[in-house]
């Protein structure tokens, strides 16, 4: 198999990728993002000689771009264009979860300040508010009353998102310290972690949480499994909180998954499997 890399940073994920997939025998084409064009419409312009591209860059504007593009040639891209749009936009994912009967934390949409003031009071404080589309817990503000919120909001209509003027904003869910990541690779869940954080609510690696060793139990499995039907995609990184009352609610699902710490904690070779699983994939 000839495996193509597109990239637009060398982290250690990419340099593994690359590394397990030489041991395993395959060749590697690095498609570094910020040195690449095409013309599109000049059929002989795109000649990569890859059997599937995998996308790992971190901006999810190239991510999704440079896999329209790859699609455009016929190539196999793992995650497509059409799964990194749904993974990224975060109302995108819950409303496909929802309309899928998939528990998610309760969310209130709206498109005026006015309204998400109001609304808000049926929800209950605290909130979490979040853009719609982001990653690594950037903007994601926790509101503990009216006047907090206000400002959130305020500064949110200053960015220049542009969905500024679309409120997300969401209950705070009650978890213990932490939350889970699993790992769907192909047609399987086959590792995770918990990513615990005492000291803040926000649980995310990037900013502090640790990663501990996760036992992926049959329900966890089946909930992770569910959603990689409905979202689609090869290969998702799938955020879980667990509920007292509720038991499992899925927050969000990452198309370009980052797993160094799921590596060292479990002892298992992400980037090994991945490959495995794709090589059956393409002889398919």
């Amino acid at each position: 198999m000839i495996l193509g890399v597109s990239y637009d940073l060398v982290r250690w994920e990419e340099r593994n990728l690359i590394e397990e997939a030489k041991k395993l025998g395959h060749s590697v084409v690095p498609i570094f993002t910020k040195d690449f064009y095409t013309f599109l419409g000049d059929s002989s312009n795109l000649n990569l000689e890859a059997d599937v591209i995998i996308q790992r860059n971190t901006s999810h504007a190239r991510a999704i771009l440079t896999s329209l593009i790859f699609e455009g040639y016929n190539y196999k891209v793992i995650n497509d264009s059409t799964t990194l749009n749904k993974c990224e936009n975060k109302l995108y994912t819950l409303a496909l979860l929802n309309k899928h009967n998939i528990k998610i934390p309760v969310t209130l949409i709206t498109f005026s300040r006015e309204k998400a003031l109001e609304s808000t009071e049926k929800l209950g404080y605290p909130v979490v508010v979040k853009p719609i589309e982001g990653s690594w817990g950037r903007m994601v503000a926790k509101a503990n009353d009216k006047d907090t919120l206000m400002s959130l909001l305020e500064y949110q209509e200053y960015t220049s998102s542009q969905y500024r003027y679309a409120y997300f904003i969401q209950e705070f869910v009650e978890k213990p310290s932490r939350d889970i990541r699993i790992f769907v690779i192909g047609d399987e869940a086959p590792v995770g972690i918990y990513r615990v954080n005492e000291r803040n609510w926000k649980t995310n690696t990037a900013l502090g949480a640790r990663a501990e060793p996760l036992k992926i139990d049959d329900e966890l499995e089946d909930l992770a499994l569910k959603v990689k039907e409905v979202i689609g995609g090869f290969f998702l990184g799938i955020d879980i909180f667990e509920d007292k009352e509720r038991g499992y609610i899925v927050n969000e699902v990452n198309g370009v998954p980052e797993y160094k710490n799921t590596v060292r904690v479990n002892n298992f070779n992400v980037s090994q499997f991945l490959v495995k699983k794709i090589a059956e994939w393409v002889k398919k």
